[in-house]
């Protein structure tokens, strides 16, 4: 009996953090409608608008105000913050797709095929200008923090960008320097995102390293579960289609393992496969998932995925918060890792 009425309260608590995750989404929407205003000279601000008003998942910012909201912070002070995050994180898509020639994002027209690829340059350029001024609306103390922490971060993503655009020549990459490269191009964004809400909320040093350390952990455990659905996952509930790094000759995680454990004769067969391009696009996505089964490197990524979930779930036990609150946290991890497979 104890148990059951456990479980029931259990389940309330959990659906009513969700809907509070819900709140912050709306919250933050509201506040980018408002600032995602038509601005001149048009051709300049009319693609941030559109890309801005694409949608997508608006992980960052909520995080943002999730982390200020745990500190005891007033959440619509970190709003500017969180708006600062996604629109660099934006201007990071409109320049990847322009150095990937991508035609589409998140369904619709990149916007250097929408208007031209100088335009996309330049309101790229724009949208970083305007990241920094959003931090503007904070004191001076909270301001210098803000800054220093996304120079920083700014300048790892790029890096991470290079990264990922050398590994597309080389055949050596390893473990580490992959993890490092999607920590750079994917993780620390997310880490710096609830390091913000924190610094906003007034949160002491400690408490900010440790929760930039659980949104770093968990964005690493989300590329790599992305790595995994990418091959192994359900199109229809993943919302891709399977197999599409591999059609592109990404050396991801599932490659790197395969490349790691798999015998003479399935590296070799690997690294044919991706050199080839008379092959038919299931029978080269069928023989490549094949060798990434027959390895193990599909059992070890999905170990890899939990061990980093796990690490960013432990650090929850640092964070000096209510317990209601880590359960906030650790709810959003999970509901964010709970994708289809």
């Amino acid at each position: 009996m104890y148990t059951l009425r456990s479980d029931l309260y259990w389940n309330s608590l959990i659906f009513v953090k969700m809907k509070a995750i819900e709140h912050y989404q709306k919250q933050f929407v509201t506040h980018l409608e408002h600032y995602n205003r038509p601005r001149t000279p048009k051709n300049l601000y009319a693609p941030i608008q559109y890309i801005l008003n694409l949608g997508g998942k608006r992980l960052r910012p909520t995080l943002a105000l999730m982390s200020a909201d745990c500190f005891n912070g007033d959440v619509s002070a970190s709003l500017d913050a969180a708006l600062a995050i996604e629109v660099f994180h934006n201007f990071s898509l409109i320049h990847d797709d322009i150095m990937d020639t991508a035609p589409l994002r998140r369904g619709q027209q990149t916007v250097h095929e929408k208007w031209d690829l100088n335009t996309g340059i330049l309101s790229g350029d724009a949208m970083l200008i305007l990241a920094y001024q959003l931090f503007e609306s904070y004191s001076a103390s909270q301001f210098q923090q803000l800054t220093t922490l996304f120079s920083k971060t700014a300048l790892e993503v790029c890096e991470g960008q290079q990264y990922d655009v050398d590994f597309e020549t080389r055949f050596d990459v390893t473990i580490p320097e992959y993890i490092k490269m999607i920590e750079y191009k994917t993780a620390v964004l997310v880490g710096a995102a609830m390091q913000m809400g924190a610094i906003v909320a007034g949160a002491s040093v400690e408490d900010q390293k440790n929760v930039y350390d659980f949104g770093r952990y968990l964005g690493i455990a989300f590329q790599l579960q992305d790595d995994y659905l990418d091959a192994f996952g359900d199109p229809k509930l993943f919302g891709k289609q399977v197999g599409g790094d591999i059609l592109e000759n990404k050396k991801t995680y599932l490659f790197l393992k395969a490349m790691e454990l798999g015998t003479d004769s399935c590296k070799s067969s690997l690294k044919n496969l991706f050199s080839k391009t008379c092959l038919s696009t299931n029978e080269k996505v069928s023989q490549v998932l094949e060798i990434f089964e027959e390895s193990g490197a599909a059992i070890a990524t999905k170990t890899a995925i939990e061990d980093y979930t796990k690490q960013a779930f432990n650090v929850l036990d640092e964070l000096q918060i209510e317990s209601t609150k880590k359960q906030l946290l650790m709810n959003f991890g999970m509901q964010l890792m709970d994708r289809a497979s």
